[in-house]
């Protein structure tokens, strides 16, 4: 990579970045909301699109000088509209979290209540938690998961029926079955609900076709750009063409100010991308890595919540092994693999401390891993968590992954 402009300006901040390269290039990266973009996404984010200031949307800008960046963002809202089969999409969100604020904003009054996944089930910080404006500001009713680690649609009719909510989320951060957008549907019908999918991890999966799309019965689609959709951080609000110009304002001048028309321009890119036949195989691949990372971990006698993975991420459950989630993810990272900890369902740990490891494969798997790499990876984890306090066995299996991380190189180019 290029960086001789920052290291004649700015040496100490260029040192950082070449290291931050170096750690990429060195480590598995497990990190289930984590990926690897493109060089093309990259020359989009760091162009000259991040001089211009756009307020407003294409055509109806405030600031004149913005020709070009309609045409770029016109053409970022029409492959998104194509890509996930909805009427209309606002590209400028910052972050997902954000794109969830925007439906929130369009469609409800602070006290409205809101039906949604349980965050330490698997939901997410934006669907309702009370130190999260989702939850400081709205009434928010949480369904959670099974002993299978799978969303009880009945239960969640049951809720959506007792509490009457204007609004229901599916979707999740950590959740590792299918989602049926239809079931949901169903009970949003039933109470008069408007419907959110938050497809934020699975988006690349929806993109590629390998899993069910929310687009025939949400209302809303809110998704991020930088996890399995491989494209630039950022967020991105779909939606039937009845709430497109509510949800328009919310994002400008409700919630936020100039778009960031760089990052625009690398969701364009990052979203061509994802319409090749290329990403549908790229797709499927992380399907099963992640298949092959369960089915290797379960084999070394560890417990995956729910069994088997059904898309790209799984929570490994250490409870039986005595091992704490922040403990382990820190053991992790001595020998070079990259996770986070994460709540388990009923989890006797604070949020701080946490009972399990959430794994994922979108990155790996843009680097080339292969279900063999995936089962050798277990192999890692689970003699790291067996052998945590084991120097020279630690050691050994730093030697490993780095054997993996030589075997896949990232950026070589």
């Amino acid at each position: 990579m290029n960086l001789e402009h920052i290291k004649k300006t700015d040496p100490v901040v260029a040192e950082q970045i070449e290291l931050e390269l170096k750690r990429q290039q060195e480590t598995i990266e497990l990190i289930a909301s984590e990926n690897c973009t493109s060089l093309a996404v990259m020359e989009a984010a760091g162009s000259v699109l991040t001089n211009k200031y756009a307020e407003g949307k294409p055509h109806k800008r405030y600031y004149n000088g913005c020709e070009h960046i309609d045409v770029i963002e016109e053409i970022c809202q029409k492959r998104a509209c194509e890509l996930f089969g909805m009427d209309h999409a606002n590209v400028q969100p910052h972050s997902g979290a954000q794109a969830n604020m925007a439906v929130f904003m369009a469609t409800m009054k602070p006290g409205d209540r809101v039906l949604s996944m349980d965050l330490s089930n698997g939901g997410h910080l934006s669907h309702g938690s009370p130190v999260n404006f989702s939850g400081m500001y709205f009434d928010v009713k949480s369904y959670g998961i099974n002993e299978y680690g799978e969303i009880d649609y009945e239960d969640v009719r049951k809720m959506a029926l007792e509490h009457k909510p204007k609004l229901i989320i599916c979707g999740a951060s950590n959740y590792s079955k299918i989602i049926d957008f239809k079931k949901f549907r169903e009970i949003a019908d039933e109470v008069g609900a408007l419907l959110l999918a938050d497809i934020a991890h699975i988006a690349g999966l929806v993109a590629a076709g390998l899993h069910p799309s929310p687009a025939p019965y949400c209302d809303f689609v809110t998704t991020t750009t930088h996890k399995s959709l491989r494209g630039p951080r950022g967020g991105i609000i779909m939606c039937k063409e009845e709430y497109a110009q509510a949800i328009d304002k919310a994002v400008f001048p409700g919630m936020q100010g100039g778009p960031l028309e760089h990052i625009i321009a690398a969701k364009a890119v990052a979203l061509l991308e994802a319409s090749k036949p290329e990403f549908k195989d790229y797709a499927a691949q992380i399907i099963k890595n992640a298949k092959a990372l369960a089915q290797g971990l379960m084999d070394e006698g560890l417990d995956i919540v729910g069994g088997m993975t059904e898309n790209h991420l799984m929570t490994l459950d250490l409870r039986k092994t005595g091992k704490t989630g922040k403990d382990m993810a820190n053991v992790l990272e001595v020998v070079g693999i990259t996770a986070n900890k994460n709540t388990v369902p009923n989890d006797p740990q604070s949020p701080f401390v946490t009972s399990g490891i959430r794994l994922g494969t979108p990155a790996v798997t843009t680097r080339g891993f292969k279900e063999e790499d995936m089962t050798e990876v277990a192999k890692i984890i689970a003699g790291a968590i067996y052998a945590s306090d084991n120097e020279q066995a630690l050691k050994n299996l730093r030697e490993r992954s780095m054997k993996l991380c030589k075997k896949h190189p990232l950026y070589a180019e």
